[in-house]
């Protein structure tokens, strides 16, 4: 009997080796408090070995940088539009100064290309006010669904983050030149903002 006993708690024991691990529903909310959705689905592969690939990590993927490290950006062709909305006052003027900023940018990229010492800093300030700017994604904003604007708010949130950190880096002292990695940053955050301009507006064609 002694044997047998043993035998038996020598079974169980290994078969509770081998058994999967279960992640309970406590674990996983407190791991969503910590942690981001990204972070989480990093974790979750590092955990699992393999991940499973949403529809909307998918579709960030294949559209390129836009979505790189959020897995909520949508393909522009497959966000869900409010036609109404989109065709309304407020938005299509919405959109009407997203392409003026992103021709601004592309003035302040030629006129550093052409003299890397221009002072570019008032004209940054001037024409891309803050409250007016972060007003007119919003307001664009507003035509897509839920699902796409997790992904857009992300863009809107680098966007704001770049205009403040391209205003900082255009600043120059008097009598000091601009040193090639100054410039290099400026360079660096005016490409960024174009392509973010350009994908932000794809969603509204």
């Amino acid at each position: 009997m002694k044997v047998s006993a043993l035998s038996a708690a020598l079974l169980v024991a290994s078969a509770s080796a081998f058994a999967p691990a279960t992640f309970g529903t406590r674990s996983t909310t407190s791991l969503a408090a910590e942690t981001t959705r990204s972070q989480f689905l990093v974790q979750a592969a590092g955990l699992m070995g393999a991940v499973v690939v949403s529809p909307g990590a998918a579709n960030a993927a294949k559209y390129g940088s836009f979505g790189a490290g959020s897995p909520e950006v949508l393909d522009p062709k497959e966000a869900i539009i409010d036609e109404e909305i989109l065709k309304s006052a407020p938005v299509q003027s919405a959109i009407s100064s997203i392409q003026n900023y992103l021709a601004t940018v592309r003035k302040i990229q030629s006129a550093i290309k052409s003299n890397p010492q221009a002072d570019v800093a008032p004209f940054v300030r001037k024409e891309f006010d803050f409250s007016k700017l972060r007003a007119d994604l919003e307001t664009l904003n507003s035509a897509f669904d839920e699902d796409t604007q997790r992904g857009t708010d992300r863009v809107i949130r680098l966007v704001l983050q770049d205009i403040t950190e391209l205003e900082t880096a255009s600043k120059q002292k008097e009598g000091i030149a601009r040193s090639d990695r100054r410039l290099e940053i400026m360079e660096g955050k005016l490409a960024k903002l174009d392509k973010a301009f350009v994908d932000f507006l794809a969603f509204a064609q």
